[in-house]
């Protein structure tokens, strides 16, 4: 039972945390580019979305030249005695760069069909920029944010590239649900992979499910009486 056990808390405990992750960066960055309007825009969007085109592999050999012994990231750890390559938190950083892209483009378009004159009326009247955005910007732009957050849970769920290169794969520490598949099936054990592919189904179809329910009814539009034509009245 283990070896079914063991790679799903693996990959719901990295998609949890990568979620978490993801999100505050990808939602502080898509706010701060919807409103900017410098030369080096193109630039920098670009690099945050570069990771969705690029394959999963490369990913994660750029995570090992950053963080390895020759990496830049390397002398800053090693004093630590921090070392993340192969270890379980190589599992989050590798899902967190994959799924930012997705969150950073639903969140920046959501902010973007925001109209600023609710927002500039909101300062107008005394509110600070914490309390315009929490109250304001954050629910007019729910529903893009709520999608990407969704995206976001099922890509880390099957983020299996970046991970194996960066991470490796080491039972019941970097062994995520699309990594143990992997190598089950070529492995010879058909059975395991087909019930581990079942569990990912079941988690990922939820997903979906639950993005369905949470999206915001249309609201009816208000009624105006001085639309109604004389001698009319609204029954």
């Amino acid at each position: 039972m283990d070896e079914y056990l063991s790679p799903l808390w693996v990959s719901l405990k990295t998609v949890a945390t990568t979620t978490v992750v993801t999100f505050v960066l990808g939602v502080a960055a898509a706010r701060w580019m919807s409103r900017y309007s410098g030369r080096l825009k193109p630039l920098i969007d670009g690099i945050f979305i570069l990771p969705l085109v690029l394959p999963p592999t490369v990913v994660g050999l750029a995570l090992l030249l950053t963080f390895g012994r020759h990496g830049p990231v390397w002398p800053l750890l090693h004093p630590l005695g921090v070392n993340l390559i192969l270890s379980w938190p190589a599992t989050v950083i590798s899902a967190t760069v994959v799924c930012f892209p997705l969150m950073y483009m639903t969140a920046k378009s959501a902010f973007e069909q925001v109209d600023t004159n609710i927002e500039d009326t909101a300062r107008t009247l005394g509110a600070g920029e914490w309390k315009v955005f929490l109250t304001i910007t954050m629910p007019l732009a729910r529903p893009g944010i709520m999608a990407g957050t969704v995206l976001c849970v099922a890509r880390a769920l099957g983020e299996f590239g970046a991970t194996l290169m960066f991470a490796g794969n080491i039972p019941g520490r970097t062994t995520t649900l699309p990594i143990a598949i992997y190598f089950a099936y070529f492995g010879g054990d058909e059975n395991r992979a087909l019930y581990l592919t079942a569990i990912v189904l079941v988690i990922s179809f939820t997903s979906v499910v639950c993005l369905a329910y949470l999206k915001p009814k249309p609201r009816k539009a208000a009624f105006a009486p001085d639309l109604v034509p004389e001698g009319d009245s609204p029954r």
